[in-house]
């Protein structure tokens, strides 16, 4: 977390910030910008998107009032502009939410590049396009590159910091400091991989999730109950590996590694199980998920989600606080 002064010295340099795309990732991310006393212009076609940006901004208040973030009144400083070259032309920074289109982000970028200030930071939340394959058509791609946040930014702490072959070493270290010190774990990944990290873990999950339903061995909602009372708890303190370090015992991930688990484990990796995702198996998936969580209203679920998570990295701070590992 960046010091006091180093956070003023940073949003006063991204003092204006233009967020381009405000559905839920958009959105959220205006939640934040705002938060932290920051001038946001909105760019979207959507006719309605003033009315979506703003339900967000309701919806949002309560996570970033529990975070200690002033929210009263923080939409003064939201405006809204459908011309793109108008909207990036006196930004600081653009933090871009489009569609996972190539064709569409190169084409955007290489506008964006025309009419932006030279000094502008120039970020894609995109979750899968590399800003190698997004800047192709720019002239100088050393200001772009990727902050893949976790959803919702407002409230989940990662982002993915990936550099294209273009960017300047200088506009990646500016991208760590901005979003710390909007109170972000920023990772800066050492190289471009479609789908990047916490996804990629995301969907290999999720495959194997799919797989026991569809093996019947489990419904949706007990599946969900075993994930969140053993490795969504573990996760949430240690990762993968230094969890594996302590089921190591004192040799640690060595001793995990060749003797026993480790070996066992890389045996059960060769064989990787089929999912057959047709319509009988999403049927099944859908109204098992209809028959149980999804009796809740969203906005219910959304409140509970975002307050447990608020619960959990308070815990995880007073845990830093004392010298433990947050």
């Amino acid at each position: 977390m960046s010091s006091t002064a180093d956070q003023a010295a940073i949003f006063g340099r991204y003092r204006n910030v233009c967020v381009i795309g405000a559905g839920v990732i958009g959105a959220s991310w205006a939640a934040l910008f705002l938060a932290h006393g920051l001038n946001v212009v909105v760019n979207d076609p959507n006719p309605d998107i003033e009315h979506t940006v703003r339900e967000l901004l309701r919806k949002a208040a309560p996570t970033l009032a529990a975070l200690g973030l002033p929210h009263d009144g923080f939409d003064a400083r939201l405006r809204f502009e459908p011309d793109l070259e108008r909207a990036v032309a006196g930004a600081d920074l653009v933090q871009e939410n489009g569609p996972e289109n190539p064709e569409w982000k190169q084409k955007l970028w290489a506008r964006i590049e025309g009419a932006v200030p030279k000094h502008a930071l120039l970020l894609s939340s995109s979750s899968a396009r590399p800003a190698t394959e997004q800047s192709r058509d720019m002239k100088d791609a050393s200001r772009m590159l990727v902050g893949h946040p976790f959803n919702p930014p407002h409230l989940i702490p990662l982002v993915e910091v990936v550099p294209g072959g273009r960017t300047a070493p200088e506009a990646i270290a500016d991208a760590v400091a901005f979003y710390e010190a909007l109170g972000k774990v920023a990772r800066v990944l050492k190289k471009e991989i479609r789908g990047f990290v916490a996804n990629r873990l995301q969907r290999a999950i999720m495959h194997e999730a799919c797989y026991l339903v569809q093996e019947g061995v489990v419904t949706v909602d007990e599946l969900d109950d075993i994930v969140t009372s053993s490795i969504g708890l573990r996760w949430a303190v240690n990762g993968p590996f230094s969890s594996f370090h302590m089921g190591g015992g004192p040799g640690g991930l060595r001793a995990f590694f060749f003797e026993g688990l480790g070996t066992n484990m890389a045996q059960a990796w060769k064989v990787r199980p089929e999912v057959v995702m047709d319509d009988a198996l999403k049927e099944r998936i859908a109204s098992q998920a209809e028959a149980s969580f999804g009796r809740t209203p969203m906005e219910e679920m959304e409140r509970t989600r975002d307050d447990t998570q608020v619960a959990l990295l308070r815990a995880k701070a007073a845990l830093a606080a004392r010298g433990g590992k947050q």
